[in-house]
């Protein structure tokens, strides 16, 4: 084997055994049961499983927004298991972007306004030709000065992937991102993302209940009581279905 073959790609996320409980003896509950995965880099992973089976947990555990109990997360290179409060904000700040079902977005704020502000919170310039040209390449270059209230939820939805993609970030973490949209928004947005890996190469990791949503990734995990049961590799969406219905029998 030639040493180029036998390179190994590093992850751009990694978990190692990672075990997360909650609450105090009695009422403690295991939500991760030593969980071990690797997300490739410029990959879209869709993580499923049954209601309480720990996937946002898992989302949460391996972009830092919940500390874990057990095991070890390594992102982007950085073992943030025990990183400082402080030194998860920069990583953030500087190599990773947030898509929540709930959107997120600041009421008071244009558009363009919450597309730039996590520039702002990390004392970076402002162009407003390039906050202008990403609320464009979602499709909302006419749309720079609506506020939230005046975008529909898919519109909405497209304005946090904006501001996701601004940072031009390494991964993008997204909990549900099509939950709350119609068929047509959230086909909108699955493009967007697939244009994110496919394109600028960025790795994305994706909780979703929807079987169309999960089928959109090159690769589909699944967790069940807190544990990695199955993977499916580029499925069809009848095939993500059927494995998830198999879970929750």
């Amino acid at each position: 084997m030639s040493a180029e073959a036998g390179t190994r790609v590093v992850p751009a996320i990694e978990l190692w055994e990672v075990t997360r409980e909650y609450g105090e003896r009695q009422a403690r509950v295991r939500a991760l049961d030593r969980v071990s995965i690797g997300f490739p880099p410029g990959t879209w992973t869709a993580v499923m499983g049954p209601s309480g089976s720990g996937k946002s947990t898992l989302l949460h555990c391996a972009a830092g927004l919940d500390r874990v109990t057990g095991g070890r997360v390594v992102l982007l290179g950085n073992d943030i298991t025990l990183a400082t409060d402080s030194a998860l904000t920069a990583l953030r700040r500087s190599a990773i972007g947030f898509v929540f079902q709930s959107f997120n977005l600041l009421g008071a704020l244009t558009a363009e306004q919450n597309v730039a502000l996590p520039l702002r919170l990390s004392g970076a310039r402002v162009s407003r030709e390039e906050v202008h040209a990403v609320l464009a390449s979602v499709g909302l270059g006419d749309r720079v000065r609506h506020r939230p209230r005046e975008l529909s939820g898919g519109q909405q939805q497209r304005v946090a992937i904006a501001r996701a993609m601004v940072t031009r970030p390494a991964v993008l973490f997204a909990d549900e991102p099509t939950g709350a949209l119609d068929s047509k928004s959230a086909r909108g947005v699955l493009h967007l993302l697939r244009g994110m890996v496919d394109r600028a190469h960025q790795t994305v990791v994706m909780v979703t209940h929807d079987p169309v949503a999960a089928a959109a990734a090159d690769a589909v995990v699944f967790l069940s009581d807190g544990r990695l049961v199955d993977q499916l590799l580029r499925p069809t969406a009848r095939e993500v279905a059927d494995r998830l219905a198999s879970l929750e029998a």
